[in-house]
């Protein structure tokens, strides 16, 4: 697992190959990254069903409670098949948007 910060938001990728112990690994060291807009970066895994994507609602719904961003990044992907409560996106500029745009609804109040 690779940590990378940049200014607010972490971008957390696996390095490993395997995604059940990466998601083991985020769960647990979520306490590191909650205070920061988190990016979860799955373009290495090419075979992701919508239910490996659905094992990060909990997590998500935790995140945004304390008005956050969790973004997931992966590719090859129906994005329409997951559910409106995670945030799912084809690129890292898209996720880095997204939070930008989050950002500015949570400054204004939304």
């Amino acid at each position: 697992m690779k940590v990378d910060q940049k200014g607010h938001t972490v971008i957390i990728r696996d390095t490993q190959g395997d995604f059940t112990s990466f998601l083991m690994k985020v769960t647990h060291q979520y306490k590191t990254f909650e205070k920061h807009n988190i990016i979860i970066d799955l373009l290495m895994h090419n075979d992701l069903s919508t239910n490996d994507i659905k094992l990060f609602m909990p997590l998500s719904k935790q995140h945004k409670k304390s008005k956050k961003s969790f973004v997931i990044v992966t590719s090859d992907f129906d994005y329409n098949a997951v559910p409106a409560k995670l945030t799912v996106v084809p690129s890292l500029l898209e996720a880095h948007d997204i939070i930008e745009m989050e950002e500015i609804e949570r400054d204004l109040g939304f």
